[in-house]
């Protein structure tokens, strides 16, 4: 008897992987790690030499503030110099922009570590408005709208140490930053600079300021790190 055969079919053909590049290890993490984890890169020395303990160097403007944000208008601005005063002092928008006005070019340094170096403001110096108040006290609270506080020493705000400003590199200053009108007080921590600033009470004895009675140091020099209580 014959025996039929079948003929064997031709093994199907695996189709062809093709071999996915390695990926190095690490590659990962660093697509999960975001850029902020990777630290910053070192200063130059030109830029290094400008920035005091602890500081980096921060090209933007970030916004920092410690409750809302108020709307003042130009026309409802006012800046007053009161308390311990031979003169009580108060100068509306209109008046305040008749002012001996000057730009200020400087470096500003916050105390959550930036710092914005090469920056510059517009306005008029404290030595101006504290000639026509007559300070009789050695300091001062700068009070803003809003409710916002800090304390200063009258010698931080004279010989061309501070100023009220309307404009940032030009332009009006922004209400985040501070619009129409803030302290500029570039020597020490920028807290000390109040934003939407009203006035100046000039007293006998220093007294904390808002930061200054929830930790922050009551000078606030930046060249001795000086940020918080004990600093």
């Amino acid at each position: 008897m014959r025996r039929r055969y079948r003929r064997a079919r031709p093994a199907a053909t695996s189709p062809v992987r093709r071999r996915r590049p390695c990926r190095r290890l690490g590659d990962d993490v660093n697509d999960f790690v975001s850029r902020g984890f990777r630290g910053r890169r070192r200063a130059p020395d030109d830029v290094a030499a400008r920035l005091p303990p602890g500081q980096y160097n921060e090209t933007g403007f970030p916004v920092l503030t410690a409750g809302p944000t108020p709307s003042v208008s130009p026309d409802e601005w006012s800046f007053r110099i009161d308390g311990m005063v031979g003169e009580l002092r108060e100068w509306t928008w209109e008046e305040f922009g008749r002012l001996p006005f000057e730009a200020i070019p400087c470096d500003i340094h916050c105390v959550t570590s930036w710092s914005k170096l090469g920056t510059s403001f517009g306005g008029v110096s404290l030595d101006v408005l504290l000639e026509q108040a007559e300070p009789l006290g050695a300091y001062a609270m700068a009070y803003s709208s809003g409710g916002y506080t800090t304390n200063l020493a009258i010698e931080d705000l004279t010989d061309g140490k501070a100023w009220v400003v309307t404009e940032h590199e030009g332009e009006p200053l922004p209400r985040e930053h501070g619009g129409p009108g803030r302290l500029l007080v570039p020597h020490l921590y920028f807290w000390k600079s109040a934003k939407w600033v009203a006035g100046l009470r000039v007293m006998d004895h220093d007294e904390p300021g808002f930061w200054e009675a929830n930790g922050y140091h009551n000078r606030g020099d930046p060249w001795k790190e000086e940020r918080y209580w004990g600093d």
